[in-house]
Parts: C-alpha cells; sequence; structure tokens
C-alpha cells in the first residue's frame, strides 16, 4: 500500500459506512493520542530497536493523516496543505542551501533556522516567549522560553550563586522550587545542554540501580499497548 491508498484508507474509516469510533473523533479527542504515539516514537529510538521505530512512526504518521482527514471534511485545510507548507518553510529556512547564505557546520544552520524564522514573523520578545506551546514539557517550554526572551543572563557562576541562595532557606515554597528549575534551566542553556534528556538519562539511572537491589519478579509485560 502506497501513501496515496493509506490516505484513501483513511477516508473509507472517516466515511459513511466506515468506522463509528472514527467518524467520533474531533482534534480535540485525538490529542491524547498524539502525544502518547510522540513518546513511543522517542522511546523506539531511545532504545535503538528499528523495528519498533518503524511499528512507531506509522502510529505517528496514522495520527497525522487522521487530523488532516478531519480538517479536510471541515474544510479547514487538506494533507496536500500540510504537505505544501512545511515544504515552504524548508526552502525559506534553509537558505544555506537554497538562497546565498553559507553554513559550514550544524551551529551555523541553527543560526541560519532562527534568523529566518524571525525574519517571517517579526515577533517582539514577549510574543516570541508566547508562542511557545505550553504543551510542551515543562523543562523542554522553559529551555525555549529562556532562548526566545533574548535577555542577557548572569554567567554561570553567578546563577549558580542564586541556586545556592535559594536552596539556603529554611523552608522553600513552590514558587521558589519554580526558580531553582528555571534557573538551573538556564544553566543548562549556557553549557548547551539538554535539560530534559539529561533528566530523562537520570531517570533511567535510577531505575537501573533498583534493578541491582530489587529483583525483577518476571512474567510481566510492562509495556503498554
Amino acid at each position: 500500500m502506497n501513501f496515496e491508498e493509506f490516505l484513501n484508507l483513511m477516508d473509507v474509516l472517516l466515511g459513511e459506512n466506515g468506522c463509528p469510533w472514527d467518524r467520533e473523533q474531533t482534534h480535540e479527542s485525538l490529542r491524547k493520542y498524539l502525544l502518547e504515539e510522540t513518546y513511543e516514537v522517542v522511546d523506539a529510538i531511545n532504545n535503538n530497536d528499528s523495528a519498533a521505530l518503524c511499528e512507531e512512526l506509522g502510529d505517528l504518521l496514522l495520527q497525522v493523516v487522521f487530523h488532516a482527514k478531519l480538517a479536510e471534511k471541515s474544510g479547514a485545510f487538506t494533507m496536500n496543505d500540510i504537505v505544501r507548507t512545511v515544504s515552504q518553510k524548508l526552502i525559506s529556512r534553509h537558505t544555506h542551501v537554497f538562497g546565498d547564505d553559507r553554513a559550514e557546520k550544524g551551529d551555523d544552520v541553527i543560526k541560519i533556522w532562527e534568523a529566518n524564522k524571525e525574519k517571517e514573523r517579526a515577533f517582539s520578545p514577549y510574543e516570541a516567549t508566547l508562542a511557545v506551546p505550553k504543551a510542551l514539557p515543562a523543562l523542554i517550554r522553559a529551555s525555549k522560553v529562556l532562548k526566545r526572551s533574548k535577555k542577557n543572563f548572569p554567567d554561570a557562576n553567578e546563577i549558580i550563586e542564586k541556586i545556592r541562595t535559594n536552596l539556603g532557606d529554611f523552608v522553600i515554597q513552590n514558587e521558589e522550587f519554580g526558580e531553582i528549575l528555571m534557573s538551573l534551566v538556564a544553566l543548562a542553556n549556557i553549557f548547551e545542554i539538554n535539560a530534559e534528556i539529561s533528566l530523562t538519562n537520570a531517570v533511567e539511572a535510577f531505575i537501573n540501580t533498583l534493578s541491582k537491589e530489587i529483583p525483577a519478579t518476571g512474567g510481566l509485560n510492562l509495556k503498554e499497548d
């Protein structure tokens, strides 16, 4: 089955004689599945599991096509509109390939991409921070907000001192703890550390320490469907 046939398959499922559950879905009702499939793709990548990655990418593609077909039925946009929009974005952001900019390494490409994005949207720093999706995991969102704010943050030593000061308080409230986390993310940005991946790795390391202390019982299928 090719991609066009896959699109037709979705038309059948969403048609009058198709699947009742599929026909009941909306963009809002499908949100949780989109998030779940995205995380399962990431999990397959982390596990270096090619077979699982192939399957999970298919499940993620299903979500994209599902949303596209719902939009098409409402007259909002089509799958072709999605492809055209992302293609135009790739061309306009890769001016080092399709224009006169030059990039010798990956860091150059990122700077060019961000510069071209700013030209297209012309956001103020405040507007740019508002554009960061609220649905992102908090550490990823914090990192993006700090970068887009374009504020001149103190150097690493000053941030570390601020963290020490906050930790020195006898009682730490929710707001103060949030400030500590923001400071840690700012520190991660300075050292070009991905805070989300760093914490994920730390969680996995912690789980591995438990496996050495408590033997697995076996016989349990821990993977969700």
